[in-house]
């Protein structure tokens, strides 16, 4: 079996669990909760398939290995404080209306399993690099390459976790405060970008890119590397991040005026006029 089929097996039987506890708990909301346990998962089979096959872990995949876990637990840990206790997200909440029913298997395909699938394409940058059919990148006339990869790599994944983990936390501090309620969350790391977990996240992905392109030895290599860091971005900017999440304060004035001042994405000034 190769490291893919070890990942996807892995993913599966993941998935399952948390299917399972999603149904006796009656949250579908459990798939957010465990979506970053299962890029931690996936680094950690990648981690023993190579040992299992001989090959040294190199310095590039021992910060990738480091990375992923610190982003993992710490957004695990916070989705489960935050979530645990609380009634179903309203996507899930909506999504079981609607499929009535045929909630659990639609369930199961649509949301599990589909996430397990988009988790493994994602997590291919990871896999890559630590398939024992790549190595390290030993052309000499490259080798200068390294250290422009590993030091841009780790600045880049060091931005974009700050930007998640203290939007996050700003967050949170914002939401505990009752006097907060209803209001829009405009301060911090607020003020620069709409959706700073969401830019923290793919710039977490990029950098990961970076440092996983220390054993891509051929273009192709770099190529397939950059599936995973482009289809995350493409769901947070298209899919289930930022167009989903405005939609639920279409209508809202305060939310109007703040997308009207503030960055969508990218971390940029506040627009004057901005409060």
């Amino acid at each position: 079996m190769t490291i893919f089929l070890y990942s996807a097996l892995a993913v599966f039987l993941f998935q399952c669990t948390i299917f399972v506890v999603a149904l006796i708990r009656k949250k579908n909301d459990m798939a957010d909760i465990g979506w970053p346990l299962g890029f931690v998962i996936i680094a950690a089979v990648a981690v023993l398939y190579r040992s299992a096959s001989g090959s040294s872990i190199m310095t590039g995949q021992l910060y990738i290995l480091i990375f992923v876990v610190l982003w993992g637990l710490r957004l695990f840990i916070y989705l489960f404080l935050r979530n645990w206790s609380k009634p179903e997200d309203w996507r899930y909440a909506r999504w079981r209306e609607e499929w009535d029913s045929k909630v659990v298997i639609r369930t199961f395909l649509q949301v599990f399993m589909l996430q397990g699938f988009l988790m493994l394409v994602i997590a291919s940058v990871i896999i890559f690099s630590f398939d024992t059919s790549y190595e390290i990148l030993d052309d000499k006339d490259l080798l200068w390459l390294m250290p422009i990869l590993l030091v841009t790599g780790t600045a880049l994944w060091l931005i974009g976790f700050f930007f998640e983990a203290v939007g996050d936390y700003q967050l949170a501090r914002f939401k505990k405060d009752p006097a907060n309620k209803g209001r829009v969350m405009k301060y911090g790391v607020w003020q620069y970008t709409r959706h700073p977990n969401y830019f923290g996240e793919a710039s977490m992905w990029w950098g990961i890119f970076l440092l996983s392109c220390v054993s891509a030895e051929t273009p192709l290599a770099v190529i397939l590397r950059m599936i995973g860091p482009l289809t995350i971005t493409f769901l947070l900017l298209r899919v289930s991040g930022v167009t989903m999440l405005e939609s639920k304060y279409k209508g809202n004035k305060e939310y109007e005026d703040y997308q009207k001042r503030t960055s969508a994405f990218i971390p940029l000034p506040t627009k004057k006029g901005a409060v």
